[in-house]
C-alpha cells in the first residue's frame, strides 16, 4: 500500500491541453445525454419534446409534476453530490499521494455519517433540517482532527494518514451502529436508509442547501490549486520551492472534508465515488491537477446520476439506493487497486 501517488501516474505522459479539453467536452456531452435520459425514463416514460415543455412549465400537468418536482431536483442533487465527492477524493489522493485515499476510506465520510445520524436520531426534532449539512461537516471535521492528531509525528506523514484514517473509519462505523441501535424505530429506519446512500425524495430545497456550500468551497479550491500541485511534488521538493507544506496540506484536507461532508449530508453515505473518479480522470488527462479536478467532477456527476437512474428504473417498482450500485462497482475496484499497489510494491 506504500506506493507513491506520483509513481502511480508518472509513467504515463500527460496529454496536451487540447487533448484534455476534448476529453472535457466529450464528458460534458455524456453528462447532458445522461441528464436527458434521467428526465425521460422512470415508471412513467416521457418523450423528449414533452420533457422540454415540462421544464418550462408547459404541456401536461402530470409531466410538469414528474419532471419539475420529482426528477429534476433529484438529478441536480445527483450531479452536485457526485461532483463534490469526486473532487474531494482527487484532493485527498493528491495530498496524501496514495492511490487508495478517498473520503470514505480515510474516515471523512464516516465522520460525516456519524454527525448526520446523530442529528437525525437525536436533534432532528429540535433543529431545522437545513442544519443537517453543518452537522455532517462538523462530524467530518472532528474525524479528520482525530486522524491528524493520531497520525502527527513531526508532521502528518501521508502513509500514516491513510492507516490511521482506516482505523478511525472503523471506529466511527461502530459508533454509528451504536446510535442506530438505541434510537427510536422511526428515526433509526430513516437514518439507516440515509446511510445506504440515497437521494430518493430530493427537493429543490435540498439543492438550495447544498449548492452554496459547494460554490464557496469550490472557489477556495480554485484559488489554491497551485498549493495542491506543490503537494504532488513530494515533501522535500515542495518545501524546496517555498511551499508551507503542513499548512497547505491541512488546508487541502479541510477543503476535502468540507466538500465530502456537505455532499454526504444531502446524499447520504455514497461510497467509492471519491476513489473511482480521480483514477479515471488521471487515465484520461494525466496527473496535472488543474485538469484532474474538473474531469473528476464530471466523472463523479456522471457515475452518481447513472447509478441512480439504474436504481430507480431497472428494478421497478422498487427504488434501489444509489449507494448500493456505487459500492458494487467501487469495492472490486478498491480490491484491484490494493492488489496492484501490493504487486508494484
Amino acid at each position: 500500500m506504500n506506493v507513491s501517488h506520483n509513481n502511480a501516474v508518472s509513467a504515463r505522459p500527460a496529454p496536451k491541453r487540447n487533448a484534455a479539453l476534448k476529453v472535457m467536452i466529450w464528458l460534458s456531452l455524456v453528462l447532458v445525454l445522461m441528464s436527458v435520459l434521467y428526465l425521460m425514463l422512470g415508471e412513467t416514460i416521457i418523450g423528449l419534446q414533452r420533457v422540454w415543455q415540462a421544464l418550462w412549465g408547459r404541456g401536461l400537468g402530470e409531466d410538469v409534476l414528474i419532471v419539475q418536482t420529482l426528477r429534476a431536483p433529484r438529478l441536480v442533487i445527483a450531479l452536485l453530490v457526485g461532483a463534490a465527492l469526486a473532487v474531494a477524493g482527487a484532493i485527498l489522493q493528491a495530498v496524501i499521494r496514495n492511490p487508495l485515499a478517498a473520503p470514505d476510506v480515510v474516515g471523512i465520510t464516516g465522520g460525516a455519517s456519524f454527525g448526520a445520524v446523530l442529528f437525525l436520531t437525536v436533534l432532528a426534532g429540535v433543529f431545522s433540517r437545513e442544519l443537517l449539512p453543518i452537522a455532517a461537516i462538523i462530524g467530518a471535521f472532528c474525524a479528520t482532527a482525530l486522524v491528524y492528531m493520531l497520525a502527527w509525528r513531526r508532521g502528518a506523514d501521508s502513509l500514516r494518514l491513510v492507516l490511521v484514517g482506516i482505523g478511525v473509519a472503523s471506529l466511527l462505523s461502530a459508533g454509528t451502529s451504536f446510535l442506530l441501535t438505541f434510537s427510536p424505530a422511526y428515526s433509526a429506519t430513516s437514518a439507516y436508509i440515509w446511510l445506504t446512500g440515497t437521494i430518493y425524495g430530493s427537493t429543490w430545497e435540498d439543492a438550495a442547501i447544498l449548492a452554496p456550500w459547494l460554490v464557496v468551497f469550490g472557489a477556495v479550491l480554485y484559488f489554491n490549486t497551485g498549493n495542491l500541485h506543490a503537494q504532488l511534488l513530494g515533501d522535500e521538493l515542495a518545501v524546496g520551492i517555498g511551499s508551507s507544506l503542513q499548512r497547505h496540506r491541512l488546508l487541502m484536507v479541510l477543503l476535502s472534508v468540507a466538500l465530502a461532508g456537505s455532499a454526504v449530508a444531502i446524499g447520504g453515505s455514497i461510497g467509492f465515488v471519491g476513489l473511482i473518479a480521480p483514477h479515471m480522470a488521471r487515465r484520461l488527462v494525466g496527473p496535472v491537477i488543474r485538469r484532474v479536478l474538473p474531469v473528476s467532477a464530471l466523472i463523479g456527476a456522471i457515475v452518481v446520476a447513472a447509478a441512480d437512474l439504474v436504481g430507480r428504473t431497472v428494478f421497478l417498482p422498487y427504488d434501489i439506493p444509489v449507494g448500493v450500485f456505487t459500492s458494487a462497482v467501487g469495492a472490486p475496484f478498491f480490491i484491484y487497486l490494493l492488489y496492484r499497489s501490493r504487486k508494484m510494491g
